[in-house]
């Protein structure tokens, strides 16, 4: 289907998101249905395999193996591309993998690539996206930037290794990190936003930048030194299969921002923050850059961490058409769906289908705020959130509130759908502020009551005392 196509597909939906299409199916699923036939992920090199131990590299965790990746990065790409096989072993790489075009890097299973803790590898600074704002940092451990047909699978593992290092920055960076934010308001041109040595900005374990035709598939991530799987301006993703067990602070699971036509299915949570959280830009960054993240398909997912699935906060080029489909729980999450932004940001959330989902225990249930973390409320960028639909969503247990909506005398939460909830036990049920067009069918909050008793004497209807 090609991109205009898939354009009217979209108008579409907007138009007639409340109707049945006349096949019986609903131009929600039949947009659904369009992006699967899209979305290919990378086209695996066929021609070449190269084994990374043919370039030095020993799977002992004591050799730097990081020469050799370049190399077979360098024998890539002078072929055009070609399939790395990285064998059983422990691979010590001091500093970061740069992939090339045209590359599968394969991790087999007892593969592990365990990289250096030690910041200095990881300069000079390369471009690349800080909670929104783009700048240059140190790079990613695994690192794409404008490339096409990238893959990384296998059983391995990849691990970053930084528990004693980058893991505990957090409580360094606030000094960059607003000066960061200022850089974005004041416009400040990329080139002139340098952070490096001393600045305690965290690099992502994994990001492809620009990035079209991409596989991530199979393998173990853990110790990230902040987000996990970042997807920036990229488009024509595959993820599937990846297990986690990425617990240090900020280690989301996946980030797709600026980015679009994404399938994210069969996954394995266990992340210390978000386990996927949708961006597109912070504050003017995101307003000038304009890429909306949009066309991503959550489905078949098992999550344990902070929040589930999560819109924000940083979404100011918007965010549309994300489908969260069939998913269930692996453990403890906070809150389920949270989809969170406050009048610093703008943009827009829109088109977003949950279908068939199941959680056992969390705070909140599905919870959308434009209130975020009381931020921005004497600005004026409110966000439009509307055309929210959710079918089939079951809790057994929620410790505060089971749906919320939370928007802004400006803009209200608008066109909200939910059908078929069932929460067995919930503190607060419903908590709707700022709303119009909000319908609810087959809800459940708290157990479903079942046939009214008649009247007994045990009802003292008139007080008298015995």
């Amino acid at each position: 289907m090609n991109k205009n196509k898939l354009k009217t597909m979209v108008a579409v939906v907007l138009l007639a998101l409340w109707g049945t299409a006349a096949a019986g199916a609903t131009p929600a699923q039949e947009l659904r249905d369009s992006l699967l036939k899209v979305i290919t992920g990378a086209k695996q090199p066929t021609t070449s395999s190269l084994l990374i131990t043919n370039f030095g590299a020993r799977g002992d965790g004591k050799k730097d193996c990081k020469p050799a990746f370049d190399k077979a990065m360098k024998a890539a790409r002078k072929k055009g591309g070609a399939h790395i096989v990285v064998p059983s072993g422990t691979y010590l790489v001091r500093g970061p993998i740069h992939l090339v075009s045209n590359v599968c890097l394969d991790l087999q299973e007892g593969a592990v690539l365990r990289f250096s803790p030690e910041a200095h590898y990881y300069l000079p600074a390369v471009k690349t996206s800080w909670e929104g704002t783009y700048l240059y940092n140190y790079s990613p451990m695994i690192y794409g930037y404008g490339l096409r047909n990238v893959a990384i699978i296998g059983k391995g593992t990849i691990d970053g290794n930084c528990a004693e290092t980058f893991a505990t920055w957090k409580a360094r960076q606030k000094t960059c990190q607003q000066c960061s934010r200022k850089m974005n308001h004041d416009e400040v041109p990329i080139e002139d936003r340098i952070f490096g040595d001393g600045d305690f900005l965290r690099p992502h374990l994994i990001q492809l930048y620009r990035c079209e035709g991409v596989t991530i598939q199979d393998v173990f991530i853990t110790n990230s030194p902040f987000w996990c799987l970042h997807l920036l301006d990229s488009e024509n993703i595959v993820c599937r299969g990846i297990r986690y067990d990425a617990k240090l602070v900020n280690n989301d699971g996946i980030d797709p921002e600026c980015s679009r036509n994404i399938l994210i299915e069969d996954v394995h949570f266990n992340n210390g923050d978000d386990n996927v959280a949708i961006k597109s830009g912070r504050d003017n960054d995101g307003w000038n850059h304009g890429r909306t993240s949009e066309n991503i398909i959550i489905r078949n997912c098992h999550f344990k961490g902070l929040h589930a699935v999560v819109i924000g906060s940083e979404m100011s080029a918007g965010v549309q058409n994300v489908f969260v489909e069939n998913c269930d729980y692996a453990g403890y999450c906070k809150r389920g769906i949270f989809i969170k932004t406050n009048p610093d940001r703008g943009g827009f959330v829109r088109n977003i289908y949950v279908n068939n989902c199941v959680f056992d225990e969390v705070e909140d249930l599905f919870y959308v705020t434009s209130m975020y973390a009381g931020e921005g409320l004497d600005n004026n960028h409110f966000t439009d959130v509307s055309n929210l639909c959710v079918d089939g969503l079951r809790c057994r247990k929620v410790r505060q509130a089971a749906l919320v909506l939370q928007g802004t005398t400006a803009k209200p939460v608008r066109h909200v759908s939910f059908r078929n909830i069932e929460v067995g036990e919930c503190k607060n049920a419903v908590s709707f502020e700022n709303t119009e067009d909000v319908q609810l069918q087959d809800c459940f909050l708290g157990g479903k009551v079942g046939v009214p008793t008649q009247v007994t004497a045990k009802d003292n209807l008139f007080g008298e005392r015995k």
